[in-house]
């Protein structure tokens, strides 16, 4: 299991060990299919990652990633095909076949290894196949085998899942990247030995953040989503996977009002969140996070000063410890909160995830 919490540094990230997600986790595992049990460890790492991503990716959005998102043991709240669970099913395809891919090249999982089916081959003018590439194929496999087999029907939502199951392995896929390794004398690099290499999984997550904004709606009136596993519905959803599509996620069906609470849905609202302002070296997403989880929602941002302790004035001292002070400043924080007797707010409604 060492190596597998070597993971959280592998992805890129500062992860927490298996812990407050790891409901949700089990709950993947106790449904998901009972073969290649060997590997469970390394599925619940990846769920676990996927769970942690898909945090820090909405971390300052209305829809936050909140937990109850990811319970996989009954899919009550998966069934809405909406721009958000496109992303959860991507990133969570994405996550499994990162770990497992990662797990089989330092050799942790059983019948599993580095990709060397091309070592020893020509890659290129002045560089040949060698090392341990990343077995990106039996990361896959893996993946297929525990997300895809969770989609029992055969409806037109189960196809959408599916769908951006298959767009977030190739997500994976997209970010492998040629890394190698140089040999001549005095280090004149007349020859390179190269392999495949994933990159950090914060990259993954990125990217698929980048497909969320600009997921595509599939049309289908309520008719041929009723047509279930009817050829009337596979139909009209066939036509609209088209190979230019598959690596895009799509949805069926438009986004709630996050702006506002709802027990049924489960939507906590925006009342309560954090937002920053004024905050050095914040993305432009970032930046607008007041307006987009306060203002537009009806809130108002109130500002709330708090006394921080941080170390300074550290010194080195002989031998060998180092002895810092201890500092005080005073930090703002910002939060929507709702105006003294104002009426409940009315968010954008539609696709109001933004």
């Amino acid at each position: 299991m060492g190596h597998l919490l070597m993971l959280w540094v592998a992805a890129g990230m500062c992860y927490p060990a298996l812990g407050a997600s790891a409901w949700s986790v089990n709950n993947f595992l106790i449904t998901g299919p009972k073969a290649y049990l060997t590997y469970t460890a390394s599925v619940a790492l990846g769920a676990q990652i996927g769970i942690e991503e898909c945090k820090f990716q909405f971390a300052w959005e209305r829809w936050n990633c909140p937990e109850h998102a990811f319970q996989f043991s009954t899919h009550n709240r998966l069934r809405a095909a909406t721009r958000e669970t496109s992303f959860i099913h991507a990133i969570r395809s994405a996550a499994i076949m990162y770990a497992v891919t990662k797990n089989c090249s330092m050799g942790d999982l059983e019948n599993c290894g580095c990709d060397e089916s091309q070592n020893g081959k020509t890659g290129g003018h002045g560089w040949i196949w060698g090392g341990c590439s990343d077995n990106v194929e039996f990361g896959e496999k893996i993946s297929r085998l525990f997300v895809d087999s969770l989609e029992k029907g055969k409806d037109a939502r189960a196809l959408v899942n599916l769908h951006n199951n298959r767009a977030g392995r190739l997500a994976v896929r997209a970010s492998t990247k040629r890394t190698c390794k140089c040999h001549g004398i005095s280090g004149s690099c007349s020859i390179q030995t190269c392999w495949l290499q994933l990159a950090d999984f914060r990259q993954m997550g990125n990217y698929l953040k980048a497909k969320y904004d600009r997921a595509l709606k599939i049309e289908m009136d309520k008719r041929q989503l009723r047509a279930g596993n009817r050829a009337e519905g596979r139909w009209a959803l066939t036509e609209a996977f088209l190979p230019s599509t598959e690596a895009e996620l799509i949805f069926l069906e438009g986004s709630p009002d996050y702006c506002n609470r709802n027990a049924s849905l489960s939507i906590q609202g925006t009342e309560g969140r954090e937002c920053l302002q004024n905050a050095r070296s914040a993305s432009r997403r970032e930046q607008r996070s007041c307006g987009r989880l306060c203002t537009e929602c009806g809130l108002q941002v109130e500002e709330r000063r708090a006394e921080a302790v941080s170390s300074c004035d550290c010194n080195f001292q002989w031998c060998c410890t180092v002895k810092c002070g201890q500092c005080r400043r005073v930090v703002s924080r910002y939060y929507c909160t709702r105006p003294v007797g104002s009426a409940r707010p009315r968010g954008r409604g539609k696709d109001s995830a933004w």
